[in-house]
């Protein structure tokens, strides 16, 4: 069968894909942050700023473009 879905709608899925799954990474990090040996805490911390910069990015990015709000 043949994917019929035009290329902005399969783009559209593709970027709420990547923005659930940043999202899912950041709430596991979250937990794993609350159970971490003292040694981890670092990696994890530095983890989870990583992610919460590229939701910075992608807010302000989608701004600059006037998209409207998805939920990030």
């Amino acid at each position: 069968m043949l994917n019929r879905t035009s290329p902005e709608q399969r783009y559209i899925e593709y970027i709420q894909d990547v923005l659930i799954t940043i999202h899912e990474n950041l709430h596991e990090l979250e937990e794993r942050k609350n159970f971490a040996e003292p040694e981890e805490l670092n990696y994890i911390e530095g983890k989870i700023a990583s992610y919460r910069e590229m939701i910075a990015i992608l807010k302000s990015s989608a701004a600059s473009f006037k998209l409207p709000e998805i939920g990030i």
